[in-house]
C-alpha cells in the first residue's frame, strides 16, 4: 500500500487507517509509546531487529500523519524524545480490539 492512500479522500476510512500503520514496525511503535515517552536507542533495543534507518524512516512517517511528536532538548549530546499525540493515543486505543482478536486467533491457532 503506498502512502499516498493515507490522505486519498476517495479510499474507504479503514483503507486509510491502514495506510497510516502500513509496515512492519508502525504497530509496535506504537504499543512501545503507549507507556510513554522513548528516546530512540531505547526503542531500538526494545525492538529487535529493527534498523536505525528504518526506525527514523518510520517515526518521520509516523511524525507527519501526526501520530508521534517529536521533542529535541537543546543539550549536549542532543536528547530527542518520541511520544504519542492525541491522534496517535486516539489510533492506539482504536487498535485494542483488533489486538484482541489477534490474541483470540493466535489462541484459537495453537489448539488443535
Amino acid at each position: 500500500m503506498t502512502r499516498g492512500r493515507a490522505q486519498d479522500l476517495n479510499v474507504c476510512g479503514v483503507t486509510a487507517a491502514i495506510a497510516v500503520i502500513d509496515g512492519k514496525w508502525k504497530t509496535a511503535l506504537l504499543w512501545q509509546l503507549e507507556s510513554g515517552p522513548h528516546r530512540p536507542a531505547e526503542l531500538r533495543r526494545l525492538l529487535a531487529g529493527l534498523s536505525e534507518k528504518v526506525l527514523t524512516q518510520a517515526l518521520r512517517e509516523m511524525e507527519a500523519d501526526g501520530l508521534v511528536h517529536r521533542e529535541v532538548h537543546d543539550v549536549l549530546p542532543l536528547k530527542t524524545l518520541y511520544s504519542l499525540t492525541d491522534f496517535g493515543l486516539e489510533l492506539s486505543e482504536a487498535l485494542a480490539p483488533l489486538s484482541d482478536w489477534g490474541h483470540r486467533r493466535l489462541e484459537k491457532l495453537a489448539t488443535p
